[in-house]
């Protein structure tokens, strides 16, 4: 397996699809980094999207080239240039998501949760206790994250002004980390990976939703029919085994 740094020289890709995929025996894949899509962990890779996508290159005979890429604008734009074979992080599927990739079957079910410090004596008043009261503040959110589509719907809904600023060069741990410190006082996060790590904060508070619970599933290029297939296929068979029990439950209970 190879992982590839953003310092190589890449040379120039063609979109692909299974087929030729298949010829090359290396499959190429996209990843975020954090702690339940793919993370290193001592002298392991870890993360349920890591662990589910090796599973399949094993039974396709692929060696897997994974390439970390915090921005989900660079793992889309990966994607439409033929860097990448496939987003094989979870991503919500949306009506806009739909535009510029083909989905597989769902592999999770999360949403969208607001990251906030726990009320303080003294400093309640900037505890926010449900969407209404999100009119004026400042939310940091990853940049081209699919959650802004749903944080300019609240803006509708609540009919008043939120501000967002897009971070770029952090993802939704460093986010979450960036909270606590008192470095920032809000942040929107994927659910999943707050409660992956919310005991390292225990002055964070999670349970305020932005979205409601959403579909999460890999992403591959349209012009990658037959790869989409393919995935949907072992995904169907694997998602019933005993193995997949197992992934499942070391990540989400």
């Amino acid at each position: 397996m190879r992982f590839c740094s953003h310092h190589e020289t890449h040379p120039k890709f063609t979109p692909r699809d299974y087929p030729e995929i298949i010829r090359s025996g290396i499959l190429r894949a996209v990843m975020e980094y954090n702690s339940i899509s793919y993370h290193a962990d001592k002298d392991s890779i870890s993360g349920f999207d890591y662990e589910l996508l090796n599973a399949f290159a094993k039974a396709k005979n692929l060696r897997l080239e994974i390439t970390p890429e915090m921005s989900f604008e660079e793992r889309l734009k990966g994607i439409s240039e033929g860097k990448y074979d496939l987003i094989a992080t979870g991503t919500i599927v949306t009506t806009r998501s739909k535009d510029t990739l083909l989905f597989t079957h769902p592999l999770l079910l999360s949403k969208q949760i607001l990251v906030q410090r726990k009320r303080e004596e003294g400093k309640d008043s900037l505890y926010i206790h449900n969407q209404l009261e999100l009119g004026g503040k400042m939310l940091h959110v990853v940049k081209g994250s699919p959650a802004l589509l749903r944080l300019h719907n609240l803006i509708n809904e609540i009919a008043d002004t939120i501000y967002i600023k897009e971070v770029d060069q952090y993802g939704p741990e460093q986010l979450m980390a960036m909270v606590s410190e008192g470095d920032i006082d809000y942040a929107v996060c994927d659910e999943n990976i707050a409660k992956a790590n919310i005991g390292l904060y225990p002055n964070l508070d999670i349970d305020t939703d932005i979205s409601f619970t959403q579909f999460y599933a890999w992403g591959v290029a349209k012009h990658a029919p037959l790869l989409l297939d393919t995935l949907n296929v072992w995904l169907n068979q694997y998602m019933k085994s005993e193995d997949y029990r197992v992934l499942y439950k070391k990540y989400f209970y």
